[in-house]
């Protein structure tokens, strides 16, 4: 198709299968072929850089736009970083404690929980799978030598929801990810931001880029890019800011889509 792309690929059902817990290898297949005929190739994820390691395991790619564009790696090195400051660390965790809101509080290398065991069994599920990579940190959410990037959050009946968006709405960006799950992130980034910085070191305008999603933070993307490839199973909120739909990510829709829109020419996916 000519000049030199830009692919960006959000992880959780969009590259990475939930149901499986792997990249479905025609993924891998088709993104390799992408970077062999040129195009440049991210992983444009909530997911902090130490969640990925999964992902760096599995796929080769170009660059790594992490946290919702508050760390970027590109070509193995550091161009972007940006951590919430120390002080406001502080006064969100006396936030989450006022407002009876549990949290992960996520960094670069690791992330934080709290030292107890939490009355939120879905805040225990991520704590076990997460403890399972080793990323989680030995520092809990009650020490203080630290910071960290963003954060994720789980409410319920108890939690002052009210309270707790209002008091961070000046500084952060809150996404409802649905299920009393919520994603915190600094304002003035995002996974748009993140794209546009990797536009401008590469010299590629917007018509040069592609995004692939599935869910609500991926909205900032797809509202940004112009050639938008939404997966086959996503959150509605993003169907009219879709250029095309593809497959699920189980039914190759990665390959199926690099494909079906001249990215690539080969054939990794099953007729």
């Amino acid at each position: 198709m000519g000049s030199r792309k830009a692919l960006f690929f959000d992880v959780d059902g969009t590259l990475f299968s939930e149901a499986w817990q792997r990249v479905p290898e025609s993924a891998i297949k088709a993104v390799a072929e992408a970077r062999r005929q040129g195009h440049l190739t991210f992983v444009n994820s909530g997911r902090v850089y130490c969640l990925l390691d999964p992902i760096r395991q599995s796929i080769d790619m170009d660059g790594y736009l992490c946290g919702c564009g508050t760390y970027i790696v590109l070509e193995g090195k550091e161009v972007y970083a940006r951590s919430i400051p120390h002080g406001q660390g502080l006064k969100i965790k006396q936030l989450l404690k006022d407002c009876k809101v549990e949290a992960i509080l996520e960094a670069r290398d690791s992330c934080h929980f709290k030292r107890d065991t939490s009355w939120m069994p879905k805040l225990e599920k991520l704590r076990w799978n997460i403890l399972k990579d080793g990323k989680v940190s030995p520092h809990p959410i009650e020490e203080d030598g630290y910071v960290f990037d963003k954060f994720c959050c789980y409410t319920d009946e108890g939690s002052d929801i009210e309270r707790f968006l209002k008091d961070l709405e000046v500084d952060f960006e809150v996404i409802d990810r649905g299920d009393d799950f919520w994603e915190c992130v600094p304002r003035g980034h995002s996974k748009a931001t993140a794209i546009g910085m990797v536009l401008d070191h590469y010299g590629l305008s917007l018509e040069d880029a592609y995004v692939f999603g599935d869910s609500t933070n991926d909205l900032s993307m797809f509202t940004y890019a112009k050639n938008t490839v939404l997966m086959g199973k996503h959150d509605k909120d993003l169907e009219p800011y879709a250029a095309y739909t593809t497959r699920t990510v189980e039914e190759d829709g990665i390959a199926y889509a690099l494909k079906q829109l001249g990215i690539i020419d080969k054939v990794f996916y099953k007729e």
